[in-house]
């Protein structure tokens, strides 16, 4: 059987199509952040598979870690990367 016999007419996913697929439901923990541990050092920014650490600025103009849990599955690299512990697991 050759490969122009098995080509896929509409695939389901595409370059880009992450953003229409909200994954955090899928999650059994969810990292919590203390803002007043976070060093703002972005490792968990560098860690996360998914992209769903961010860096944004407190009202003190200091960055800290935010999570989109929206894209968040919860696999708690963040948690261990972090050298403060500002990060925890907690269960949903």
């Amino acid at each position: 059987m050759s490969l122009k016999n098995n080509k896929i007419k509409n695939p389901v996913t595409q370059p880009g199509s992450a953003l229409n697929n909200k994954t955090g439901d899928w999650r059994t923990e969810k990292p919590i952040i203390d803002p007043n541990l976070c060093i703002g050092c972005s490792r968990c920014v560098k860690m996360c598979p998914d992209a769903c650490m961010l860096m944004k600025l407190d009202k003190e103009g200091k960055l800290k870690a935010e999570v989109d849990y929206d894209y968040c599955k919860g696999c708690g690299l963040c948690a261990s990367e972090c050298p403060v512990k500002a990060i925890l697991m907690e269960k949903e």
